[in-house]
C-alpha cells in the first residue's frame, strides 16, 4: 500500500474547496429562487405547472425537486460506494462524478424563459454527482491520514471548503449587486453565477486528481459476474453484517439525529430572519457569508480542541453550543446585530461538528469498505433531512410562533448528544480492525 504523504493530503483538501462552490452558490442561494421564477413563467392561469403528469404549484417545484434528489441519492449512493471499494478505482470515479456534476452545473447557464424542466433535470444530475463524489472523497480520509492526524486533516479540508465556497459566493453576490452597472440583467447575473460554480468545481478538481493515489488491487469479479453484479453482492453482504459493528451503527444513529438538527437550523435560519425579524436581503446574504468565513476558523480551531479532548468529546461540546444557540434564538435575537452574532456562532460550530464527525466515523469502519460505509454516512446526512423541517413545521403550525418552533429543534441536539455519549470509539475501532485513537 502506498503510504500517505503531505502532498496527497493537501491535494485532498482541495476537493472540499472545489465542490463547496456548488453548495453555497447553487443550492444555498441562487438556484431555488431562479428555478421558481422559471416555473412561474411556464405556469398556466392557475399558477401551476405539469411535472411527470402531476399539476404542481410553481412555488412547490423547488422543494419537491430537493425531495426527488434526496431519494435518488438514498437509492444509489450505497451502490456507488460498493463499486468504488470493489473496483479500487476511486480516483477515476471521483473525477468522473465531479466532471459530470460540474458539466450539469455549467449548463445551467442555458436556463432562460420557462425552461424549468431542463433546470430540474440538470439539478438532479448535478446534485446526485455532488453527493456521490463526496462519498468517494470521504473514503480517502482513512487512507491518507494516520489515526493521530485524522481529525486535523478532516478539519483542514472542511475549513478550506468553507473558505472556497464563501469566496466564490462573495464574488457572485458582488456580480449580482452590480449587474445593472455592468450592463447585464439580474437573470444573466444569476446564470453566470450558476455556471461559475460548475467551472470552479471543474478547475479545482484537477488538484486532487493530480495528487491522490488508488490503493490496493481491484478485486476480480467471480466467473460469470460483472463488476456491477459483484458490487451488488458485496453491498448486500455489508448490509447483512453491519450489525456486527455496533459502535459504528450507534454513531450513525446519533449523527442521523443531530446532523438533521444542524441542517434544519442552517436551512431555516434565513426564513426566521425574514419572517420573524423582518431583515433585509442584504442582512441575510451578509450573514450567510459571515457564517461561511467563521466556519473556516471554527473547523481549524476545533481540531486543537479535538487534539486535547478527543474528537467525540469535541463534537459533544459543539452539540452543547448548538443547544445553547437555540435558547439564544428564542430569548435574545431581536434585530440585525443579534442575527449577525447568531450567524457567527452557527459558523463556528457548523464547520467543527461536521469535520470532526467525518473523522470520528473513519475509526469505526472496516478497511477496504470505506466508500460503502461513507455512502451510509452520506445518506444519514441527506436522506433524513425531512425530519427537522417536519418537526419545525408542526411546532410552527400548532404554536404559531417562530421562536418556539426554533427552540423545539433542541431535541435533535440533546438526543444526538445522549447517543453520542454512549459511543465507545476505541472499542469500535478495535472491532473494525483499526488503530484506536489516543482519546476515548
Amino acid at each position: 500500500m502506498t503510504p500517505p504523504s503531505r502532498r496527497e493530503q493537501r491535494g485532498w483538501y482541495f476537493y472540499d474547496w472545489a465542490n463547496s462552490a456548488f453548495s453555497t452558490t447553487v443550492v444555498t442561494l441562487f438556484f431555488g429562487p431562479y428555478l421558481t421564477t422559471l416555473a412561474r413563467a411556464a405556469a398556466g392561469e392557475d399558477g401551476s405547472v405539469s411535472l411527470l403528469g402531476l399539476r404542481l404549484p410553481a412555488q412547490a417545484v423547488w422543494p419537491y425537486l430537493i425531495s426527488a434528489s434526496v431519494l435518488t441519492q438514498v437509492a444509489a449512493l450505497p451502490l456507488i460506494g460498493a463499486l468504488a471499494d470493489y473496483g479500487r478505482r476511486k480516483k477515476e470515479m471521483l473525477g468522473l462524478l465531479a466532471y459530470a456534476g460540474a458539466a450539469a452545473t455549467v449548463l445551467k447557464f442555458l436556463l432562460e424563459g420557462d425552461r424549468y424542466l431542463l433546470g430540474c433535470l440538470l439539478f438532479l444530475v448535478a446534485n446526485f454527482c455532488f453527493g456521490a463524489s463526496v462519498v468517494i472523497y470521504n473514503s480517502f480520509l482513512p487512507e491518507i491520514a494516520s489515526a493521530e492526524e485524522r481529525d486535523a486533516v478532516s478539519s483542514n479540508g472542511w475549513g478550506l471548503g468553507y473558505l472556497g465556497g464563501g469566496l466564490l459566493l462573495a464574488l457572485n453576490l458582488l456580480l449580482y449587486a452590480n449587474a445593472a452597472s455592468l450592463g447585464i440583467g439580474e437573470s444573466d447575473a444569476v446564470r453566470l453565477s450558476l455556471a461559475s460554480a460548475g467551472l470552479w468545481w471543474a478547475l479545482f478538481t484537477l488538484i486532487p486528481l493530480a495528487t491522490l493515489r488508488n490503493r490496493g488491487p481491484a478485486k476480480a469479479p467471480p466467473p460469470g459476474t460483472s463488476y456491477l453484479g459483484a458490487s451488488l453482492g458485496q453491498l448486500s453482504s455489508t448490509l447483512r453484517h453491519i450489525r456486527t459493528y455496533r459502535q459504528a451503527l450507534l454513531f450513525l444513529l446519533a449523527y442521523l439525529i443531530y446532523n438533521d438538527g444542524i441542517q434544519t437550523v442552517i436551512t431555516l435560519a434565513a426564513q426566521f430572519g425574514q419572517e420573524e425579524l423582518g431583515l433585509s436581503m442584504g442582512v441575510l446574504t451578509g450573514s450567510i457569508l459571515l457564517a461561511q468565513m467563521v466556519a473556516f476558523l471554527g473547523a481549524l480551531g476545533f481540531k486543537y480542541v479535538a487534539a486535547w479532548t478527543g474528537a467525540r468529546r469535541a463534537v459533544m461540546l459543539t452539540l452543547v453550543i448548538w443547544s445553547l444557540t437555540l435558547v439564544y434564538v428564542y430569548a435574545g435575537v431581536r434585530g440585525a446585530s443579534d442575527f449577525y452574532a447568531l450567524a457567527a456562532v452557527i459558523g463556528m460550530v457548523m464547520g467543527a461538528s461536521q469535520a470532526l464527525s467525518r473523522s470520528l466515523f473513519s475509526f469505526l469502519i472496516p478497511r477496504g469498505q470505506e466508500a460503502e460505509y461513507y455512502s451510509l454516512y452520506e445518506i444519514s446526512d441527506k436522506g433524513t433531512s425531512w425530519l427537522g423541517p417536519l418537526f419545525f413545521g408542526l411546532a410552527l403550525q400548532f404554536t404559531g410562533r417562530y421562536r418556539l418552533a426554533v427552540l423545539s429543534l433542541i431535541v435533535f441536539f440533546l438526543v444526538g448528544l445522549a447517543l453520542l455519549a454512549r459511543v465507545d470509539v476505541q472499542a469500535g475501532a478495535r472491532q473494525a480492525g483499526n488503530e484506536p485513537p489516543s482519546h476515548p
